[in-house]
């Protein structure tokens, strides 16, 4: 079970951290939503739960819980600039159909 972060997703939870002032690292979930059934959900933890997986990579903590982890193991977080536009990816090998519009997959 493993969860990566490229060195972009890296630098940028690094700097929201940083200016947050506080936190332990980055929480990346799942939840129902979205025309094809799951959505990913990104939060700063302050504190663990006893059911949580921790992964650290390039010095950045990436909590999931473990309802999550069936649905994110082997993910890769990585942030890209395009344009005006930046923000988190996730190539995550479990989707097998994600919606139109992106904002939501089925696993």
């Amino acid at each position: 079970m493993a969860i990566t972060m490229t060195e972009a997703a890296a630098s940028r939870v690094r700097s929201f951290l940083e200016s947050r002032g506080k936190g332990l690292g980055l929480r990346l979930g799942v939840r129902t939503s979205g025309c094809s059934g799951m959505a990913y959900v990104l939060e700063f933890v302050d504190e663990l739960e006893e059911e949580d997986h921790v992964f650290e990579e390039k010095g950045v903590k990436v909590i999931v819980d473990s309802k999550s982890m069936l649905y994110l193991d082997g993910t890769e977080l990585d942030f890209a600039k395009e344009g005006l536009n930046e923000g988190f990816q996730f190539n995550n090998p479990n989707v097998n159909s994600e919606c139109g519009c992106g904002e939501s997959f089925n696993v």
